[in-house]
């Protein structure tokens, strides 16, 4: 594992005498720096100066190697939660039934709740692609419906066959459990309870209904 220049080890520490602190954290006074490294060697460990400003240094027993790793672990996480961006997609048709929709708007609001963006891909076919204003309005109409935690950082673009709107999440966006969550919970509740659903808007909105309304922009 390799060594940060700061970090100074048994024998690379070469002032004459150290405060000693033990692996467990307990104080053992100043030693000289020979009785140190002979301690840490003692118990498999190493000597690590951690206060060289200090009068005199102060000096602990650990296993150096396992605290670099760690110390490593710890960079590598927080670089990763800084820099990560999440993007989710969601993919949808020009017509597309008013079941269909609240269940894809669903998924953008858990996606937007877990604070990642949300890549919202309208496909058309044929000769759909000749009344493109149909997909646009139906992501505007999207964007307008989860407007608390979702911010448009993209308007829809053609992109081929295809028209793309990026959303992102606002600060609003993880405060309330999306729909989903809570429609979970009232059907396991329900399902716990007389095995009856009581709640008849979720039963509804279990499946598709005959002569469905279309959501056509």
């Amino acid at each position: 594992m390799p060594q940060q220049p700061q970090d100074r080890i048994n024998d690379a520490i070469r002032v004459p005498r150290v405060r000693l602190i033990d692996d467990d954290g307990a104080q053992l006074g100043i030693k000289t720096t020979d009785e140190a490294r002979e301690y840490a060697y003692g118990k498999n460990l190493d000597l690590v100066e951690v206060a060289a400003q200090a009068d005199p240094p102060v000096a602990k027993v650990m296993d150096y190697g396992k605290y670099r790793y760690e110390q490593e672990q710890k960079a590598k996480q927080a670089r990763k939660h800084q820099s990560q961006i999440h993007v989710k997609e969601i993919k949808l048709r020009p017509k597309i039934g008013i079941h269909d929709y609240n269940t894809k708007k669903g998924h953008v609001e858990r996606f937007l709740n877990q604070r990642a963006k949300v890549k919202v891909t309208i496909m058309f076919r044929g000769r759909e692609t000749t009344h493109p204003e149909r997909g646009r309005d139906l992501l505007l109409r999207l964007a307008d419906d989860v407007k608390e935690i979702g911010a448009i950082e993209s308007q829809p673009l053609l992109d081929g066959r295809n028209m793309v709107m990026l959303l992102g999440p606002t600060k609003n966006a993880g405060v309330k459990r999306d729909a989903e969550d809570q429609d979970t919970e009232r059907r396991e509740e329900a399902l716990q309870g007389d095995g009856q659903r009581s709640d008849p808007e979720t039963a509804d909105d279990a499946q598709p209904q005959p002569g469905e309304e279309v959501v056509e922009a």
